[in-house]
């Protein structure tokens, strides 16, 4: 299977059938895809994360089936000096206490190895939605597009096998991005 990678011309592969696999995640000690991906192309990965409490937007919170206050983990993501992602990630505070994920390094893996190791796997499915908006002036400035600029956002929700969704990241991609999936032929 394809690995997640940079061409020459820059575009950057987000293979969602391996990005989450832990041998991808921790790969060579990545903390996470995304540093593993960037990794891979020889690029250098950089995030400046602010963790917090706060509420969930009304949509997230009900995913999350939570009340009050969540675990936020709000990341712009670079390759080098450019920002190529704007991530933020809400988790229930109960979840984030015992996996440890309340501070800015969480370790080789990432969240999702921390959320494992605590006992709230995510299994080998995530449920991620596409949607192609217009960016704000906050995101188009920090993603360094035009005003009125498009973006893609991925909407990737982890849950348990018993059905609690204990992640949901709200990705806001820059330009130069190539998103593969695989769909069920059966």
């Amino acid at each position: 299977m394809a690995s997640n990678r940079i061409d020459d011309n820059g575009v950057i592969l987000r293979d969602a059938r391996t990005r989450y696999t832990t041998g991808q995640r921790e790969e060579n000690g990545a903390h996470g895809a995304f540093d593993a991906e960037l990794r891979r192309s020889g690029r250098s990965p950089r995030a400046e994360v602010i963790v917090s409490r706060a509420a969930a937007p009304a949509d997230v919170a009900e995913l999350l089936s939570v009340e009050g206050d969540v675990v936020v983990r709000a990341r712009q993501m670079f390759d080098g000096d450019r920002v190529i992602q704007i991530a933020t990630t809400y988790i229930p505070v109960d979840v984030a206490e015992a996996a440890g994920i309340e501070q800015v390094d969480t370790g080789v893996g990432g969240i999702i190895s921390r959320m494992k190791e605590a006992g709230y796997d995510q299994g080998d499915t995530a449920i991620e939605d596409i949607a192609l908006r217009t960016a704000t002036s906050e995101e188009s400035a920090r993603l360094g597009l035009p005003d009125g600029a498009e973006v893609v956002t991925i909407n990737h929700i982890g849950a348990t096998a018993d059905g609690r969704v204990v992640e949901v990241t709200q990705h806001v991609l820059g330009k130069g991005w190539k998103l593969r999936y695989a769909a069920p032929l059966d």
